[in-house]
């Protein structure tokens, strides 16, 4: 995996490469395919920032870490990544499990006893029987339920942004909180819920 490294008013040190590399190809183990990655490192109000991007063939994923050393803000956003991969990987082994098309089972045709005919007699008149056609029958075998599984429930706490946001601001939000719902209202009042399709976009629902 090709590795591109940017340093923003600071210094990236060989232990930080090393880490970083480590971490990716962590990830590139989960994504499969992986082209390039890219790390940036900067500060932002007295915090060391690190901002990690990776891109696959069908997936691109961004994760972002805040904390006071660089060390400690490149762990996070690693592990932000690593949960994003580890999702689109269960995603990606769920959807071969599925059944690609329905068994057609054909029935095999019915016997019947063949009764002799009794014989007209000259008082008995005579009826014509019409010779019914053997037809085959198409049985449909339906896929198995689903079993149910139980929901996992949060507290509303965490997936609600109490300060005003933009919609540009709630998706890196989501992003670093690792998120795939977040409920949140713009600087105007307006109210919106970002959640994260099973396809991996993200999807912005206005509440009326």
């Amino acid at each position: 995996m090709e590795v591109e490294f940017t340093a923003r008013q600071v210094k990236i040190t060989k232990a930080l490469r090393t880490q970083a590399e480590e971490g990716l190809e962590r990830i590139g183990e989960l994504l499969g395919n992986s082209t390039n990655a890219s790390v940036t490192f900067g500060v932002e109000r007295h915090q060391q920032v690190v901002e990690l991007k990776v891109q696959a063939r069908a997936q691109k994923i961004a994760a972002t870490g805040k904390a006071a050393t660089q060390q400690g803000a490149l762990k996070q956003a690693i592990e932000h990544a690593e949960n994003q991969a580890r999702r689109y990987r269960d995603r990606r082994i769920g959807s071969k499990r599925l059944p690609k098309e329905e068994k057609v089972l054909t029935a095999p045709p019915v016997s019947r006893t063949k009764t002799r005919a009794a014989q007209p007699t000259e008082d008995t008149p005579v009826k014509l029987t019409r010779s019914k056609a053997r037809a085959s029958i198409a049985v449909h075998s339906f896929p198995a339920k689903p079993a149910v599984v139980e929901p996992h429930i949060l507290k509303s706490s965490e997936a609600i942004a109490l300060k005003p946001l933009t919609v540009e601001e709630a998706v890196k939000e989501a992003e670093f909180r690792d998120r795939d719902l977040l409920v949140f209202h713009t600087p105007a009042g307006a109210m919106f819920v970002l959640h994260r399709r099973r396809d991996g976009k993200m999807e912005l629902v206005e509440i009326p």
